[in-house]
């Protein structure tokens, strides 16, 4: 069975990066997805869609998107039914997020409304201690 779906869309608010009591980050976050049809003369129409994300793939949407930022989004579909205070059966239907990146021109982002712009993420003050220089003595090339 495949349960995979991909998005590109919009973020239609701020994403809020919350921990579980055991510690683990997960973030809700909607987009918008402009339909692919629509009616001559018919205003254009969105869907709006609801996704979570756990753990490290929560963090970085957390750090990089914000409100307007255009996103894709690869996960998958989880359904789950209740019952609401009032005792009618609902259905939830939501992405799981498995990886997310960036889409949209550098152009398109800076273009924006002021209220979608953010600053670029600076690696200024990035922690490189992860990582070992990579000294090469030997002036011979492999081929």
């Amino acid at each position: 069975m495949i349960n995979t779906v991909a998005l590109m869309g919009r973020l239609t608010y701020e994403p809020e990066l919350r921990k579980t009591p055991s510690g683990v980050s997960v973030i809700s976050f909607q987009i918008a997805v402009d339909r692919n049809y629509q009616r001559s003369g018919e205003e254009r129409k969105a869907d709006f869609i609801d996704c979570t994300a756990w753990r490290q793939t929560a963090e970085f949407i957390s750090r990089y998107f914000h409100r307007g930022s255009m996103i894709a989004v690869e996960g998958s579909i989880q359904t789950e039914n209740y019952t609401d205070k009032d005792g009618n059966r609902k259905k939830q239907v939501q992405v799981v997020a498995n990886n997310v990146s960036f889409c949209g021109s550098k152009a398109e982002n800076e273009g924006g409304s002021q209220a979608y712009s953010q600053p670029a993420p600076s690696y200024a003050n990035a922690d490189n201690s992860d990582f070992e220089e990579i000294v090469d003595d030997d002036d011979d090339l492999p081929f």
